[in-house]
């Protein structure tokens, strides 16, 4: 069982962001735990915003191949603020534990698998969002590293869903019903869970 709110031992994080990033790293992870900390009584829809502006202003985007020299390599938060750049599912997995750590509940957010409309082509691109959901069928705000704006999915035309999942399940398209267990079907977020324990994170 995952609790409703995760925590993250900074001390930890901080200590390991020093050790294996420097001194510099170290005061963007303090950036981070301030806005934790200074976001965390704030409206859900405020923390949103929030959130996806920091990771907007703290990180660049690039791709694993440039980046890990690897085709598809899901980073933690300590491995993407330390470096201060990322793909899509690193901007994504950073959004989402802020989130959690914010007490926002697992059930209102969702990693999301999708294909991205290549601008000015019919050629689509493996690509990953995060999905906030207010209520359980509401329609999903989508926090993307693509664009800054925060949009609700129907204003996302160029994004279809393949599947989602966190801590708790994983769905197809856009089903309400869990199809399995994500840390069984999925490796990468099992080493994300696992990797990040290690660094701090307490789920």
């Amino acid at each position: 069982m995952f609790a409703s709110r995760l925590t993250i031992q900074f001390n930890t994080f901080i200590e390991l962001m020093g050790q294996k990033y420097g001194p510099a790293r170290v005061t963007v992870a303090r950036n981070w735990q301030r806005m934790l900390v200074q976001t965390q009584n704030k409206p859900e829809q405020q923390q949103i915003l929030i959130v996806n502006n920091f990771f907007a202003r703290n990180l660049r985007y690039q791709t694993d191949i440039q980046l890990w020299k690897q085709n598809d390599y899901w980073a933690t938060p300590l491995e993407t603020l330390g470096r201060g750049l990322g793909d899509c599912e690193d901007y994504a997995i950073a959004k989402y534990i802020s989130l959690r750590a914010l007490g926002v509940s697992d059930d209102k957010l969702r990693l999301i698998y999708v294909k991205a409309k290549l601008a000015g082509t019919n050629k689509t691109q493996a690509h990953m969002v995060l999905g906030y959901f207010a209520t359980p069928n509401a329609q999903p705000l989508i926090l993307d590293s693509l664009i800054t704006k925060v949009l609700p999915a129907a204003k996302r035309v160029d994004l279809s869903p393949v599947f989602s999942f966190n801590s708790q399940g994983l769905w197809a398209n856009n089903s309400t019903k869990s199809v399995a267990s994500p840390t069984a079907r999925l490796s990468r977020w099992r080493k994300i869970l696992e990797q990040t324990s290690q660094e701090g994170v307490m789920w």
